[in-house]
């Protein structure tokens, strides 16, 4: 048997959730990526205890979604996997590009790029890739993608860019080995501008931890 894979281009829409409103009262807009198997308008939950008036926030929506523990009654969503994870990445930047600019937002606002898990890698190669000159950039509990490099960071060398790394010290994802080499990654993609915290906790979102940072 013969196969080949061939390719084609089309046209797509997908979703987004959004939580409050933006308004000449909002100081900051946030940009939260949600880890796999979430959906967004669930995703934003976790937010929802900050201040309404001060606080926009938008939640991108992984576009592969699938039924959780093969119940067929739970819906979740990834944003990449192995398979043609190239193209893959460039549908995924191609459409956050298209959410950003619907939102024309803008500049007088602090900006926020959140990713937990899996949206941590979306979150890095977003930002890495657009240039985007975030006021605070928080990776939560999530790995950075290999092909990343130093120089895909350098615009940010000189700005006041906030960077926080964030893991549960009982993460089930999260070996000596792994804190140890991605620490050292933290320290080289970065040169030295984020700060690693380890809290109490799992592979989990906590809501104090977000209002005690912000």
């Amino acid at each position: 048997m013969s196969t080949k894979e061939k390719q084609v281009s089309y046209q797509n829409t997908n979703t987004y959730e959004t939580l409050n409103q933006l308004t000449d009262a909002t100081k900051n807009i946030w940009i939260v990526f949600h880890g796999i198997g979430y959906l967004s308008r669930y995703f934003l939950n976790y937010f929802d205890e900050l201040d309404t008036t001060e606080n926009y926030i938008i939640a991108p929506q992984a576009p592969s979604k699938y039924y959780l523990k093969n119940q067929y009654k739970y819906v979740g969503a990834s944003w990449l996997t192995k398979e043609n994870t190239l193209l893959e990445t460039q549908n995924v930047l191609r459409y956050l590009d298209a959410v950003f600019a619907n939102e024309d937002l803008s500049t007088d606002k602090k900006l926020i790029v959140f990713g937990f898990s899996q949206g941590v890698s979306i979150a890095t190669r977003w930002v890495a890739s657009r240039e985007i000159k975030c006021n605070h950039l928080v990776l939560y509990a999530g790995g950075l993608p290999k092909e990343l490099r130093p120089e895909d960071f350098r615009f940010l060398a000189e700005s006041d860019t906030k960077i926080d790394i964030l893991v549960g010290d009982k993460d089930q994802f999260l070996t000596k080995d792994i804190l140890k080499s991605e620490s050292l990654r933290i320290e080289e993609l970065f040169n030295g501008k984020a700060q690693q915290t380890i809290f109490k906790g799992g592979h989990e979102v906590k809501r104090d931890i977000i209002k005690k940072i912000f």
